[in-house]
């Protein structure tokens, strides 16, 4: 998948080492049960969103419930039961820290917006855990917060940014720091980055192995 990534993406070559580390990091969280936390702005939210969904429902291959929970769901609910046995799939446990409209405006208006994304680190996050950290300026106040919060309680933190890293690089563990710096391209491949971590991950728990 990654020498796919690769050849369509040639600019991210440099970023190979960085993008497998990325992928050992979130293999080890998701193994020990541990949660990843996503987080970004304007359209590093919607990269957020859309990372989250992938984590948590089919992306490429099927994800069918362990036998015995089918079969418990089955017995104790019977058609309806069958129903969720059939439909629901597994999941890699992602939270999206943007989706929160409520308490992202509850903090932006009580406290300070450039607490929104911290505040819920605190909430969320205990240790093992991943901060997921999207800002193609490595910059956003909000992001640093977040960050510096992760850090403090035990999180490891991934960045997803542009080619300088910005201030978040120097307190990541890991930073995929892509090849552009522009807003607009530096987004076109974040898309294909996190789509192949996903990809990875999904293959990994989810693949004809297991």
């Amino acid at each position: 998948m990654i020498n796919t990534l690769i050849s369509n993406y040639p600019a991210l070559a440099g970023c190979k080492d960085d993008i497998l580390k990325a992928f050992e990091l979130l293999k080890s969280t998701f193994e020990k049960k541990g949660i990843l936390l996503v987080c970004g702005n304007g359209g590093s939210a919607a990269d957020a969103e859309h990372m989250v969904g992938e984590m948590m429902k089919t992306f490429n291959l099927e994800r069918p419930l362990p036998v015995d929970l089918k079969e418990k769901l089955t017995n104790d609910y019977k058609s309806e039961g069958a129903f969720l046995a059939g439909h629901l799939q597994c999941s890699l446990t992602a939270i999206s820290l943007v989706s929160q409209t409520s308490l992202t405006t509850a903090i932006g208006n009580d406290v300070s917006a450039d607490l929104i994304f911290a505040q819920q680190v605190i909430g969320y996050g205990k240790p093992g855990d991943i901060l997921f950290a999207i800002t193609t300026s490595g910059n956003s106040k909000n992001i640093l917060n977040a960050v510096y919060t992760a850090k403090v309680m035990g999180l490891k933190v991934i960045g997803l940014t542009g080619r300088t890293g910005g201030k978040i690089k120097k307190y990541c563990d890991l930073a995929i720091c892509v090849p552009a710096d522009e807003t607009p391209r530096i987004q076109e491949l974040h898309v294909p980055v996190y789509h192949t971590l996903c990809a990875m991950l999904e293959d990994h728990f989810f693949g004809e192995k297991n």
